[in-house]
């Protein structure tokens, strides 16, 4: 074997079982070799630790030089820093320039851009690193700061420098955007989790597309493998996926999560899974595994040029009062809930910000009336037979996306696509005019029809960046289209965690609703979410889903969030009838009538009477 396997737990759904799979993982492999690192690339809502139980022996700031304020005494207010700018983290106000910490990519484009050096740059902490140890198992994590959402990947590639030479676990944040794209594309195997739901299945298909875009092709773990139809085993097959286990779909795991207890000591049964699945793992970690490209790959097409987001309110739509349904943690039933809204509500606006990992389109079936393309940024490429190898922008590059390398005894460079942010910084230093840039195109939008009402949603592209100005535009179709249908009112399904989307997602709402369940991963993220928030101004609520696996974890949910200031506004039983409407492409409340419905109708009256009361 060799010295060093890096081995990354990742999932295209949050709520799949990720953590709870590199944990269990973790410890079954710690009792075989000498030493396991444990890497918690999640860092919007680490809590792989809560498991593991580490001793902290080591804790560190993490810093950037960033830019933080402008000298007024040399600002000559030419604007050129905000044009500079992709990231709309500057603006020319009144001859005022206000900077956008939130939005701020650290890119240093207005920096260069500034021909009067008026940008002041100072430290900006993005987040800590904390290092512990439990038995031979070394824990890493990081904690993203809060309202930093941008830093994601910059503090995922702090976290891998802690690969050691032995196995390393690297448990990935959900989804198919930059911060698991920076997890995933270099380790040894690319494990997937999944369950056998339709959003599941929907999810996989993302992750093993974002796989295969980077160099990875994934092997998949079936979590909570209770079988409804084929539809998952006849993805696998036609893909030639490999199924490498399942772990059984039993209350008794859950309620034993909830506690923050390893499965692996609980349940001789599933440390038998998880022995064979370790082994497994390894056996293909060690393999060459040519990458299987999927035939017939989407492509984005358009006639009309690619859609840039504004600053959200920039916009001449009047924006109606929003409320946006979030949760720290994947997995909670945020978006079942928000489709069982939609199918309440009298009139409404939907649109869905969970940009990356979309899925409420599955149970609201729109009809596509309008797309659009969507960019983020810039692609760029270097003409070798222009560029003199000044070395410039290797120089500048604060995404370490320009390499550097020998031909024919001379340096050339290259930009490294899958780090490239597009901010295009490259561009503004290069004298010799070798740098070429086109808008890139990140993604698309729809503005579609659905039974409950006008729908605004999107799809970002794989293994793409900027998902939360995609988030952008997804709300101003909202808008738009409330205008257009005389509604005040829209309902937003968000993206879990606390980065880009999330932020994205809730500036400027009327009221953030904040879905969570009663285990100890779900009260920490939670808390993150409630900081975010809190930090934002936005009124806020929490609804506890499941609550009956843990009741005492549930009334300290009630205390949290009292102390953050959000409206309690009820639970949720535990049970599998949403599971089961996923499969009829219904909301839970339009499929059947039982308490698990009739608590979500209680909910959506004090959710509806709290919208209709003017913020004071």
């Amino acid at each position: 074997m060799r010295k060093k396997i890096n081995i990354a737990i990742s999932s295209g759904k949050g709520g799949t079982g990720k953590t709870f799979i590199a944990t269990n993982l973790a410890k079954v492999l710690s009792e075989k070799h000498d030493r396991i690192h444990y890497l918690d690339c999640d860092v919007e809502e680490p809590n792989g630790h809560l498991f593991i139980h580490p001793v902290i022996h080591k804790q560190k700031d993490v810093t950037l030089v960033a830019p933080m304020d402008v000298d007024e005494e040399k600002c000559i207010h030419c604007g050129k820093c905000a044009e500079a700018c992709h990231y709309n983290a500057i603006a020319m106000v009144k001859d005022n320039v206000l900077i956008f910490r939130e939005l701020c990519h650290v890119c240093g484009g207005c920096v260069i851009a500034c021909p009067v050096d008026a940008i002041l740059e100072k430290d900006r902490k993005i987040g800590i690193i904390k290092e512990g140890a439990s038995q031979n198992i070394n824990v890493f994590y990081a904690l993203l700061e809060t309202a930093e959402g941008g830093m994601s990947p910059r503090l995922v590639q702090k976290i891998k420098e802690y690969t050691g030479d032995c196995i390393n676990i690297l448990d990935s944040s959900p989804g198919t955007s930059c911060p698991v794209v920076e997890t995933v594309k270099d380790v040894d195997l690319c494990v997937l989790v999944t369950d056998p739901t339709p959003f599941g299945i929907n999810d996989l298909k993302l992750s093993v597309d974002m796989a295969r875009e980077i160099g990875q092709e994934p092997a998949i773990l079936v979590n909570r493998a209770e079988y409804h139809d084929d539809a998952l085993k006849a993805y696998c097959e036609a893909e030639q996926l490999d199924i490498i286990g399942e772990i059984p779909d039993e209350r008794k795991i859950a309620e034993s999560y909830s506690r923050g207890e390893m499965a692996v000591d609980q349940f001789p049964e599933i440390r038998k899974r998880f022995e064979k699945i370790a082994d497994d793992v390894l056996i293909l970690a060690e393999q060459e595994r040519p990458v299987r490209k999927k035939a017939g790959k989407e492509k984005i097409t358009s006639k009309k040029s690619p859609e840039r987001a504004k600053s959200y309110g920039e916009s001449q739509n009047q924006k109606p009062r929003e409320l946006v349904v979030i949760s720290g943690k994947g997995g909670t039933g945020k978006t079942s809930l928000t489709a069982s809204f939609t199918a309440l509500a009298q009139s409404v606006v939907i649109a869905d910000c969970d940009v990356d990992a979309a899925d409420l389109h599955l149970v609201l079936s729109p009809q596509i009336k309008e797309r659009g393309l969507f960019s983020g940024g810039v692609e760029v490429r270097i003409d070798q037979d222009v560029c003199t190898q000044c070395g410039k922008c290797k120089q500048v590059c604060r995404f370490s996306a320009v390499r550097e390398f020998q031909e024919n005894g001379k340096s050339r460079y290259e930009i490294d696509a899958l780090a490239c942010e597009g901010c295009g910084v490259c561009e503004l230093v290069c004298a010799d005019d070798a740098i070429k840039s086109k808008p890139a195109l990140n993604g698309e939008w729809f503005m579609s029809d659905c039974r409950h009402g006008p729908m605004s949603h999107a799809k970002l592209g794989v293994a793409e960046e900027n998902s939360g100005r995609l988030v952008t535009i997804v709300r101003d179709k909202a808008a738009y289209l409330a205008q257009q249908n005389g509604i005040s009112e829209a309902i937003m399904d968000g993206a879990p965690g606390t980065g880009c989307p999330v932020i994205s997602s809730i500036t400027g709402a009327e009221f953030a609703l904040a879905v969570t369940e009663p285990t100890v991963s779900g009260i920490h993220d939670l808390e993150r979410v409630l900081q975010v928030i809190h930090h934002f101004g936005v009124r806020s609520g929490v609804i506890v889903n499941k609550y009956d696996l843990n009741e005492e974890l549930t009334h300290k949910i009630n205390e949290l969030a009292e102390e953050y200031g959000a409206t309690f506004l009820g639970t949720i039983p535990y049970g599998k009838e949403v599971t089961e409407a996923q499969m009829q492409k219904l909301s839970v409340v339009e499929y059947t009538d039982t308490p698990l419905t009739e608590s979500i109708k209680k909910i959506w009256e004090k959710m509806n009477g709290i919208l209709h009361v003017e913020r004071k």
